[in-house]
């Protein structure tokens, strides 16, 4: 059975989450107290994580750390339908994995000074997750365009949206408000509407805002 090292109020172990349940996965959650008591930095957990972060999966004798590569071996491993991690899409997606780590280094930056008072620029943390969800909606309003509902162009949700979408839902908890982008909000509404989908606390309701003809 996998074994996820897991903290619940976490983005990034939440992606985790959704896509073992999606591939109906059996897992057990080893809880980390992440916070008021820091045990990802405790020696005890530096040993299986050098680096100090959730999530981490241990699933037939490998170790595997960071969200995004645990989204791909996931996906590899045990998708054989190939529906979250299309092998002729893959490039694609591959970007987008890349900029979910761009919201984790701004949006989730940002709510983690406002929630648990962690020490960074926040006005800077924000200027740069307005800035990506400034990217994401124009990206999604041309697919949306041209017939599509997802950040690769398919008739379904890949890994690039699993990455992407806990940052972005939960960007209001840093401060940044999530208003002004109507292609987001839909996407996200499609998003949580998907079977056997498990929001976190302070992600956004269901009903989103339209755009404005």
């Amino acid at each position: 059975m996998i074994q996820l090292h897991d903290y619940p109020l976490s983005g990034n172990c939440f992606k985790v989450r959704f896509l073992m349940d999606q591939l109906d996965l059996d897992y057990q959650s080893t809880l980390v107290d992440f916070y008021p008591g820091y045990e990802h930095k405790s020696p005890r957990f530096l040993k299986i994580n050098p680096l100090g972060q959730l999530p981490v999966i241990e699933d037939n004798g490998q170790t595997i750390r960071d969200a995004q590569a645990i989204l791909v071996y996931l996906a590899t491993a045990y998708d054989t339908s190939g529906t979250w991690f299309p092998r002729d899409r893959q490039g694609e997606i591959y970007q987008w994995l890349a900029f979910a780590d761009e919201l984790t280094g701004s949006i989730s930056a940002a709510r983690l000074h406002d929630a648990m008072f962690y020490s960074l620029d926040v006005a800077k943390a924000r200027a740069r997750g307005t800035k990506l969800l400034r990217i994401v909606d124009e990206h999604l309003w041309f697919t949306e365009k041209d017939g599509h509902d997802w950040l690769v162009p398919l008739p379904h949700p890949t890994i690039a949206d699993v990455a992407c979408l806990p940052y972005i839902a939960l960007a209001e908890e840093g401060g940044i408000d999530l208003a002004p982008y109507p292609s987001v909000a839909r996407w996200m509404e499609r998003f949580m509407r998907l079977e056997k989908f498990k929001p976190m606390p302070g992600m956004m309701p269901l009903e989103m805002p339209k755009e404005t003809p």
